[in-house]
Parts: structure tokens; sequence; C-alpha cells
């Protein structure tokens, strides 16, 4: 399988967080790869994963990063492909690498989802390599279906909820 998929993290520390996107792409049947490099302690394999992404068949990138977080947008800056920026929750309650991810310059978008979102990210690259791939819209469509009926069921459970003031 040529992975569609690049998931990056800044060390295996973040595994926690980004195994999300990871369970979600297997369950999406999207072939993914897995790697740690580090914006400051790799830069040069940082620059050359990127560069060489698009050519390897990669078609979204989803990178994660606490603290400084530089890690997205050092490969957003050398590439063409869209680029997945997850702040890890590390000091000040991952707000520094969430601001860090979205105060990126002109021309080196980086898309952002909320702190430790992996799964947020790893939904956003398949909606992106949905628009052109008809099966793999149908399972994205059959997940967020199910989303609808995981609150249907809530509801229904919370109706037999019994409480002496409880009007519903």
């Amino acid at each position: 399988m040529t992975p569609l998929v690049s998931i990056i993290m800044g060390s295996t520390s973040d595994l926690p967080v980004m195994e999300k996107a990871c369970k979600f792409l297997d369950e999406m049947q999207v072939p993914f790869e897995v790697n740690a490099l580090s914006a400051h302690r790799t830069p040069d394999a940082v620059e050359e994963f990127a560069l060489g992404a698009k050519d390897r068949g990669i078609k979204v990138i989803i990178a994660g990063a606490g603290m400084a977080a530089a890690l997205p947008g050092v490969i957003a800056a050398s590439t063409t492909l869209p680029v997945i920026g997850v702040p890890i929750k590390g000091m000040l309650d991952g707000l520094d690498a969430m601001l860090s991810i979205i105060q990126m310059p002109p021309g080196i978008p980086v898309a952002t989802v909320g702190v430790n979102g992996a799964q947020n990210a790893a939904i956003l690259a398949v909606e992106m390599m949905a628009l052109a791939d008809d099966a793999l819209a149908a399972r994205l469509a059959d997940y967020k279906s199910g989303l609808k009926e995981k609150i249907e069921k809530a509801n229904r459970d919370l109706a037999e909820v019994k409480y002496q003031f409880k009007t519903n």
C-alpha cells in the first residue's frame, strides 16, 4: 500500500494524542504512515520529508506538535500539500501550541484543529480526499450518520432516567 496521509509528530510522547488520527484513518481504510520528526532536533529530515511527500503519493499531512509547535509550519513551508496542525496539550493547556500553529505568515497556511484534536484532523483529511473518491465519501457519510445515531440513542437513554422533578 502507498500511504495517502502522513502523520508526523515531534516525538513518540505525542503518540497518545496522534493515535486517534491513526485509528480513524484505519477505520476509513485510508493508507497512512506515521513518523516522528522534530522541527528543532531534525530540521534537515523535516525539510527532506516535506519536499518529497508529494512525489511519494502523500495527499495530506497531519502534523502534531506541542509547546513551540513549529513542526506543522516548517512542513507547510516546504510543500504544496495541505497540512493540518494538531496543537498538543503541554504547557498552558495547549494554548501556546495552538497559537504557534494558527499564526502562520501569508502564503504558508496550516489548517488547525483544536488542542489534542487528532481525530478531527484525520476527519478533515478524509473530507479533503473524499472530494475525489466516491467510495471514501460513502464511508465518511456512514461514519457521520453514525454520529447522529449515537446522539439519538443517548436521548432515548436519557428519557429512561427518572427523577422526581424531571419533566421529560
